[in-house]
């Protein structure tokens, strides 16, 4: 199947299904997309020995997979393994009159699957420029590659993104038309950005290092 050719809504099943707050739930593709685009790190939920584990990590996407990495000494990157992977961005509070109706404006994607260990050299290398290109584009041409030894220590593992659940939520708090719209009280949303700051250079750089333009560049956007 052609990239042109995958379906624009994404399928549901009996662990995607929105069962809480539907109206919150999205089944378009181009959501999954723009969460997992606007984020780098990621949780990855699997379960070692009986018991759950949850490890930050960060992660590189094409149309297909999820590519996250870890070291081949961690058992929970160790691929073969049902795993569930998380990305949320808070966007803000939503302080309502009452402590009840209080929320968050956020958007998350729950990836679900089996994590295959990457294995092929050239999609290990392919998985990794994806993971460097996503956090920073224009480093994986910049910067030295992996190197035999490198490679030898990094695990890759690759998870289909077919079986998602995307929320969102946006917008003021529910309550402005109930009973505690009465109390007088202040309500509406406190929102939350992030802004990438100025590139601090490493204090071992020889004199007059330039910082290089798709870092430079990147100093006063918005992350997220």
């Amino acid at each position: 199947m052609a990239t042109d050719d995958l379906p624009s809504r994404l399928p549901v099943t009996d662990r995607t299904r929105h069962r809480r707050l539907r109206e919150q739930g999205s089944l378009e593709r181009a959501d999954l997309n723009a969460i997992l685009d606007a984020g780098f790190v990621c949780h990855l939920g699997v379960v070692i020995d009986g018991r759950p584990l949850v490890v930050p990590t960060v992660y590189g996407r094409d149309e297909r997979q999820l590519y996250v990495h870890g070291s081949v000494a961690s058992r929970s990157t160790a691929g073969g393994l049902p795993v569930c992977v998380t990305v949320t961005h808070v966007d803000g509070l939503v302080l309502a009159r009452s402590v009840f109706e209080h929320g968050v404006n956020y958007r998350s994607a729950m990836i679900h699957g089996d994590a295959r260990r990457v294995t092929d050299p050239e999609e290990k290398l392919e998985g990794l420029r994806r993971l460097t290109e996503h956090a920073t584009p224009g480093q994986w041409s910049y910067a030295r590659r992996p190197n035999r030894r490198e490679l030898a220590a990094t695990t890759v593992l690759a998870l289909s993104l077919e079986e998602a659940s995307v929320k969102i939520r946006t917008g003021a708090p529910d309550d402005g038309d109930g009973p505690d719209a009465a109390l007088g009280l202040w309500a509406g949303v406190l929102p939350l950005t992030g802004i990438w700051g100025a590139p601090v250079p490493d204090p071992a750089l020889p004199p007059g290092t330039a910082v290089p333009d798709h870092i430079a560049r990147r100093a006063g956007t918005r992350h997220g």
